[in-house]
């Protein structure tokens, strides 16, 4: 499984204008446009999620997930905060690149993993870099394509 088999170039958000948890999740979820019927609901998920522990792993990374009824495949949205957003991080740290993970109910195989596929690409401080390089959700698109093929 490939990061893009997940995430299309329309769902990456260059550059976010929200400021906290809430916000972001709700832009983020915005992104998916019609995939997503009830937005409210996934919104919800995905603070009760983020209950249990913040999804904020640490150096500028967050990576908050649920699970949705009514998906069929897992999706994906990539944001990324120039300024960063407090989002109870583990390190405290701002977080800057986010991807956000929705799955279907029943999913938990393909769930996790999308999950591991994700971190395995974002723990590469190089690759990090090179994404806050990046000025256009094309260009971001592309970088991720490109470091996926990697592994």
């Amino acid at each position: 499984m490939l990061v893009v088999d997940f995430l299309k170039e329309e769902w990456i958000l260059a550059d976010i204008a929200s400021t906290d948890k809430e916000g972001v999740l709700a832009e983020m979820v915005a992104a998916f446009g019609d995939v997503i019927k009830d937005k409210a609901a996934a919104v919800r998920v995905l603070l009760e999620r983020e209950k249990l522990g913040s999804t904020g792993i640490g150096e500028g990374i967050a990576i908050p997930h649920g699970k949705l009824t009514g998906l069929d495949k897992v999706i994906s949205v990539f944001a990324r905060s120039q300024d960063g957003v407090d989002f109870d991080a583990m390190d405290g740290a701002p977080v800057h690149n986010f991807f956000l993970l929705m799955a279907p109910e029943d999913s938990a195989s393909m769930h996790l993993k999308a999950l591991a596929r994700i971190s395995r690409l974002l723990k590469s401080r190089q690759f990090r870099d090179e994404l806050a390089e990046c000025s256009s959700a094309s260009e971001l698109y592309r970088k991720i394509s490109e470091e996926d093929e990697k592994y």
